[in-house]
C-alpha cells in the first residue's frame, strides 16, 4: 500500500489540504482543498487567532478523511513573512594581534550574527534574543581599514569589520502552530519554511549552488528566498502582492472585492470578461483594457520584489527568478521584473506543479503555481523532514529547532552565550600625554576561548548532532598596555647624519614630567612626555655640541665710519648634501652637512668690493720711456696701525678708512719715479710737453708725452 502524505499550507486568506501518496520514488496528488478563514486570523504569517484556525484545519481535515479515511499526522510549514531579516556590523580592533585565522573570522561572523539578534528585540521589551530562531545568514561583506576586501584571512591592519544578513524564525510562530494543530487534534509530523519547502521541489540540491531567486506571491504579502553556493543564504518578505491587483481593479472599475478578484484571474483564460459594477452595470471588458488597468500597481509589485531581491543579494541581481504562489499569474509581472533586475526575459519564469520532478497527479487538479508550496510541504516531510535537537552547552540543555544543518555556532547561539566570551578580555590600555596631546597605547588582545565538541577541541563552523555536548572554556585576558618613550618616538624624530666627514645619531629631547630621561625609560599612566624634535641645521649642530661651527655661518661683515658692510662672497658657506642652504633648512635622515670655510681677504679685496680707490696712478711719456707715477689715495688702519694692501682683514674688523686730497700731477713729480738724471756739462734746455714749451711746475696728465730738450 503506498504511503499517505497529509500537508497544511496555512496562509493569510487561505488554508491548503493536501494528500500525496508515494509510489516507487514518485509522489502522486490525490486530493486538493481550500477553505478561506472566515475571519482575519493569520497577520504576516502568524497565528493571531488559534481557535479559528483550528476550526478550518478542522474542516479539511474532515472533509478530506471522508474520502480517504483518517487522518493523524500532519506536515505544515511555518510562512515565509513570519521570518525576520536583520542585517548587522561588528567592527574589531586588530592592531598588534596575531593574523586573521578561519575560526577568527567565524567568531566574527558570529558576533555580528548575534548583534542582528539584538537588533531584532532592542525595541521590543517583552521579547528576548533566545524567542527566535536563527535560521540563517550571509555575508554582505569584509572590511580592512574601510576598504571592502575579499577575504580577512592572513590580513593585518587596524581595524577589520564585518556585515552579515541574517534570517530568525520567531519561536511563537512554531509554537502558535503547534497549539492550532493540537486542537484539530493533529499530531506535527514536520516542520519546514514555506520558501525551503518550495524550493526543495523546484530546485534539485544539484543546482543550488546558482543564484536563484524563489518568489511565492500570495494574497498579502510576495515571500522571497535566495539560493547560492549550494543553500539557501537570504530570506525577505515585502507587503505587495495579489491583493493590491485585485484592488486595482476594484478601484478602476468599480467592484467588490471577490468579483474583483474573479476578474483578475479570468484575465489569464478569457479575452472579454464579463463585471458588473458597484451600480449594477454589467460591462463585458476586453483583456487588453483590463491589463492596462492593473499595469501601475503592477509596476509597484515587480518594483517591490526586485528592489528586495538585490538587498538580499549584495546589491546584484541574481541568475534567474522563479515565481510561484497565485500572484504571480499577475498579467506582464514576469517581463516587468526581468527589466528591473537587468536580466533577459526568459531568466524570469512562473512556475506551476509541472515543474515538479516525479509528480503525477489527479485529473481534478489543476496545473497551478498556486500548488507548488503545499505540494512542496507534504514533500519535504517525506524528504527533508526538519526536527528538534538537544544539545548540552555548559551543562545548559539548548532545544535546536533544526531548519538546516546545524554547528558548534547555532548552539551558543541559542544558548544565549555572549560571543564576547568568545575571546580573553583585553588587557587596559595606557594613557599618557605626548606633547600636549593624549595617546593610548592598547593593551594585548585576549587569547580566543577554547571549544570543546564531546571532549575534542573544535570551533564555531563544526556540525552537530543530537546529544552533543559543548563546552566554552573562557580565553585569558590580555596583559596591559606597556611602553617606553622609545616606542612613541617617531622613527622619523631619530637621524643620523653626517657633519665634516663623521656620522652622528641625533635623537630627540625627552622630558617626561617635566625631567629629562632616555629614551629607553618605561612609562606610567598619566605621564606627561615632551618630545623635542631637532629639524633644522642649527637645532643639529647644537644637538651634536657642534654650535661653535654656528659662530663661522655669519655673514662677513667690517665697519667703517660706524656703518656695517656685509660681504656674502667672503662668507664660509653650508652645503647639505652640496647645496648651499641656510641655518634653518629642515634636515633628513642621512644627510651629509658640511661647512666649507672661507679665508679672510686682504684690504685690497675689499677695496675692489667697496669700488673705493687705494692707490692712484698715471701712465705716461718721459724722454721716450713709459712711466707709471703712483700715490696712496687712502690711509686704512685698524686703531694706530696703518694697513697696506696685502694684510688679511677678519670679519667683524672696524676700520679707519681716510682719503688723502693731493695737490694736481706736475712735471717735476716725473723725476721720482725715474732714474734719469741731467747730462753733465748739459747746457741750456727747453722743457715740451705734448710737443709745446712746458714748466716744471705745470699739471701733467695720464698719456703726456714729456721730454726735456738741451740746446
Amino acid at each position: 500500500m503506498a504511503a499517505k502524505l497529509f500537508a497544511l499550507d496555512i496562509g493569510t486568506r487561505s488554508v491548503v489540504g493536501i494528500i500525496l501518496e508515494e509510489r516507487n520514488e514518485n509522489f502522486h496528488v490525490v486530493d486538493i482543498l481550500v477553505e478561506e478563514h472566515k475571519e482575519r486570523a493569520m497577520v504576516d504569517g502568524q497565528i493571531h487567532n488559534v481557535l479559528k484556525v483550528a476550526e478550518v484545519i478542522q474542516s479539511i481535515k474532515k472533509q478530506l478523511e471522508e474520502k480517504h479515511g483518517p487522518l493523524e499526522k500532519v506536515s505544515v510549514a511555518a510562512a515565509g513573512r513570519a521570518l525576520k531579516t536583520e542585517q548587522a556590523e561588528i567592527k574589531m580592533d586588530i592592531k598588534n594581534r596575531p593574523i586573521f585565522s578561519e575560526d577568527d573570522i567565524s567568531r566574527l561572523e558570529l558576533t555580528a550574527v548575534q548583534q542582528a539578534q539584538n537588533n531584532l528585540v532592542q525595541n521590543d521589551s517583552d521579547k528576548e534574543s533566545s524567542h527566535y530562531y536563527c535560521v540563517g545568514y550571509s555575508v554582505l561583506y569584509y572590511r580592512l581599514d574601510g576598504e571592502e576586501i575579499g577575504s580577512l584571512v592572513d590580513q593585518q591592519g587596524r581595524e577589520a569589520s564585518i556585515e552579515v544578513i541574517a534570517t530568525f524564525l520567531p519561536r511563537v510562530v512554531v509554537e502558535s502552530l503547534l497549539s492550532a494543530l493540537k486542537r484539530a487534534n493533529l499530531e506535527m509530523e514536520a516542520l519546514t519554511l514555506e520558501p525551503i519547502a518550495a524550493i526543495n521541489v523546484l530546485i534539485p540540491p544539484t543546482m543550488r549552488r546558482l543564484n536563484v531567486a524563489l518568489v511565492d506571491i500570495g494574497a498579502g504579502t510576495s515571500d522571497i528566498a535566495i539560493t547560492d553556493y549550494g543553500t539557501v543564504v537570504a530570506y525577505g518578505m515585502v507587503p505587495n502582492a495579489g491583493d493590491e491587483i485585485t484592488e486595482a481593479l476594484s478601484d478602476h472599475y468599480l467592484l467588490d472585492f471577490p468579483l474583483a478578484e474573479d476578474a483578475k484571474r479570468a484575465i489569464n483564460t478569457n479575452d472579454f470578461i464579463p463585471i458588473q459594477d458597484i451600480l449594477g452595470f454589467d460591462q463585458n471588458i476586453p483583456k487588453e483594457e483590463m491589463i492596462a488597468a492593473i499595469k501601475p500597481a503592477t509596476l509597484e509589485l515587480a518594483i517591490s520584489i526586485s528592489t528586495e531581491i538585490l538587498r538580499l543579494n549584495n546589491n546584484r541581481p541574481t541568475k534567474a527568478v522563479m515565481l510561484v504562489g497565485g500572484g504571480s499569474l499577475t498579467p506582464s509581472l514576469t517581463t516587468i521584473l526581468a527589466e528591473k533586475l537587468n536580466l533577459p526575459a526568459n531568466r524570469v519564469a512562473v512556475r506551476g506543479i509541472d515543474a515538479i520532478q516525479n509528480l503525477t497527479k489527479e485529473a481534478h487538479i489543476p496545473i497551478s503555481p498556486e500548488l507548488v508550496t503545499p505540494i512542496g510541504i507534504a514533500i519535504a516531510a517525506k524528504r527533508a523532514p526538519i526536527q528538534y535537537m538537544s544539545v548540552e552547552v555548559n551543562s545548559q540543555v539548548v532545544r535546536l529547532f533544526e531548519l538546516k544543518e546545524m554547528t558548534v555556532g547555532d548552539a551558543l547561539l541559542a544558548a544565549n552565550i555572549p560571543t564576547r566570551k568568545l575571546y580573553g578580555k583585553p588587557g587596559a590600555a595606557l594613557s599618557v600625554e605626548v606633547n600636549g596631546q593624549t595617546i593610548h597605547i592598547p593593551g594585548e588582545h585576549g587569547k580566543p576561548a577554547v571549544i570543546m565538541l564531546n571532549g575534542q577541541k573544535t570551533n564555531t563552523k563544526a556540525a552537530i548532532k543530537n546529544k552533543d555536548i559543548i563546552e566554552l572554556l573562557e580565553g585569558e585576558n590580555g596583559k596591559e598596555g606597556s611602553a617606553s618613550v622609545r616606542d612613541l618616538i617617531d622613527d622619523a624624530s631619530v637621524k643620523t647624519i653626517t657633519f665634516q666627514g663623521v656620522l652622528h645619531t641625533v635623537e630627540p629631547s625627552v622630558k617626561v614630567n617635566a625631567k629629562k630621561v632616555s629614551l629607553d625609560t618605561p612609562l606610567k599612566e598619566r605621564d606627561k612626555i615632551t618630545v623635542d624634535t631637532p629639524q633644522t641645521v642649527e637645532q643639529i649642530l647644537h644637538a651634536i655640541r657642534k654650535e661653535s661651527y654656528v659662530a663661522q655661518l655669519n655673514p662677513y661683515m667690517f665697519t667703517i665710519e660706524d656703518k656695517n658692510h656685509y660681504i656674502p662672497a667672503f662668507s664660509s658657506k653650508l652645503l647639505l648634501n652640496g647645496k648651499s642652504v641656510k641655518l634653518s633648512y629642515a634636515v633628513q635622515d642621512n644627510d651629509v652637512l658640511e661647512i666649507s670655510a672661507a679665508n679672510p681677504p686682504t684690504l685690497q679685496q675689499l677695496a675692489v668690493q667697496l669700488e673705493k680707490k687705494f692707490m692712484e696712478h698715471i701712465v705716461l711719456t718721459f724722454q721716450g720711456e713709459a712711466i707709471e707715477l703712483t700715490r696712496e689715495c687712502a690711509v686704512v688702519s685698524i686703531g694706530e696701525m696703518k694697513l697696506s694692501l696685502s694684510d688679511s682683514i677678519p670679519s667683524g674688523t672696524i676700520l679707519q678708512w681716510k682719503q688723502v686730497n693731493y695737490a694736481p700731477w706736475i712735471f717735476q713729480d716725473v723725476f721720482r719715479f725715474t732714474d734719469w738724471n741731467m747730462p753733465e756739462g748739459a747746457g741750456s734746455f727747453q722743457i715740451i710737453r705734448n710737443g709745446q714749451p712746458s714748466r716744471f711746475d705745470e699739471e701733467i696728465f695720464g698719456g703726456d708725452q714729456l721730454e726735456i730738450v738741451f740746446k
